[in-house]
């Protein structure tokens, strides 16, 4: 699954341009893992993702022209990417926020046992939230977005980012605090 030898990133994205077949294989070959990790985070499972990165691909090829060659191409596939989850996520967010959430009770911010995990640890756990608050987990936390950002990117109010953000760190605390558990570990 690795490019042939001798074949450079820039010379497989300028027959991309071309309209090439077998280059733009290549290169859906060369960046699927990095594609699926960064859907992996934004979808429910991995046929979720799966159809993310197929996606987001479809999008990649139709734009490549476009493509400036000054920036990292993986920063350049990474927004594409990441801007598709947030569009399939936000076509299923239309139903789920119908709630009125800006009078909702915030949860408590209690310990920090989310800190002590590792990245694959988050990840498993992550799975586990529903839908809007993965999506504005992600956001905020991996990818460094502010709550006024997130607002505008899901068409939310700012104040029901901070609630679903929320929520999901509470959430994820009591996963983790269950599991601890249910393996006898004690978790603060």
């Amino acid at each position: 699954m690795h490019q042939p030898r001798g074949i450079a990133e820039d010379e497989i994205i300028s027959k991309c341009k071309t309209g090439s077949l077998k280059y733009q294989e290549l290169l859906y070959k060369q960046f699927y893992g990095y594609a699926m990790g960064i859907a992996l985070r934004y979808s429910i499972n991995r046929d979720d993702a799966l159809e993310v990165v197929n996606d987001a691909f479809i999008k990649v090829f139709n734009s490549i022209k476009s493509y400036n060659a000054d920036r990292p191409f993986k920063a350049w596939l990474r927004t594409i990417i990441v801007n598709t989850a947030i569009d399939r996520r936000r076509k299923e967010l239309k139903f789920q926020l119908h709630v009125e959430i800006d009078n909702a009770m915030p949860v408590s911010n209690g310990g920090n046992t989310i800190e002590n995990l590792n990245a694959k640890d988050i990840l498993k756990l992550m799975q586990q939230l529903p839908a809007v608050q993965l999506t504005i987990f992600n956001l905020y936390e991996i990818d460094g977005y502010k709550h006024d950002e997130i607002a505008k990117i899901l068409a939310i109010p700012e104040s029901s980012s901070r609630v679903y953000l929320s929520r999901a760190k509470e959430k994820l605390r009591n996963i983790l605090r269950s599991e601890a558990h249910n393996h006898g570990r004690s978790v603060g």
